[in-house]
């Protein structure tokens, strides 16, 4: 069973790609290395609460959204 950090890493991992970002491009509107956002959607690394506040503003959804592992990627793809 995957951990939380796990499964936080593939819910953000699946909401990037949905919003069709790269992970250069996405790291650098949060203003953190590539590398460390690669830790991150590994599930290696935990994201700061400062970390998940910009990823909530950068990709224009509330933070609850990226804790709903079991809904669609984006949710502006919902039909």
């Amino acid at each position: 069973m995957p951990s939380l950090r796990e499964k936080f890493g593939q819910r953000l991992r699946a909401i990037r790609l949905a919003k069709r970002l790269s992970q250069e491009q996405f790291a650098e509107l949060l203003g953190i290395s590539v590398d460390f956002l690669s830790l991150i959607e590994r599930g290696i690394n935990a994201p700061s609460f400062e970390n998940l506040d910009a990823f909530s503003v950068q990709l224009k959804m509330p933070l609850s959204v990226l804790f709903d592992f079991d809904a669609t990627p984006d949710p502006s793809l919902r039909e």
